[in-house]
């Protein structure tokens, strides 16, 4: 019986690479729309990733667990690239599920916050402009 090809996962934050990990048989990642799934031979994709849990499968390690942020996931060919702002590994998923919820889900709602002062101060900068345009 023929052995199956298998992946290889990379996980980078940005100054620097979380995992490397080859022989990895699946991996399920979360989107806004919900989880999905891939396995080796898979088509080539790409996927933005939400705030959310990892979950990669080898014969090593077996099923782990990865927090991560929202980010980007390629699948090109056996390779996986997972670029994401920020990482936590961890063995208890309900661990990692708060901590997706403390550190990533957080910062979210801070930056819509600043989003949101920053878009009054645009528009009041416009509307200042604008006045003085008409004077």
């Amino acid at each position: 019986m023929q052995q199956p090809t298998l992946m290889n996962l990379k996980v980078l934050l940005p100054f620097e690479i979380f995992a490397e990990k080859n022989g990895v048989s699946r991996i399920v990642a979360e989107t806004r729309e919900g989880s999905f799934g891939l396995l080796p031979h898979r088509l080539d994709c790409v996927a933005a990733l939400a705030p959310g849990i990892l979950i990669y499968e080898n014969e090593a390690e077996g099923e782990v667990y990865v927090a991560v942020d929202e980010g980007v996931l390629v699948k090109t060919g056996m390779d996986v690239l997972v670029s994401v702002r920020n990482a936590i590994a961890g063995t208890d998923l309900g661990q990692l599920h708060d901590a997706v919820e403390r550190e990533f889900l957080n910062l979210d709602e801070q930056e819509q916050s600043v989003r949101s002062v920053m878009a009054r101060m645009e528009s009041d900068f416009i509307r200042r402009v604008a006045e003085f345009h008409h004077e």
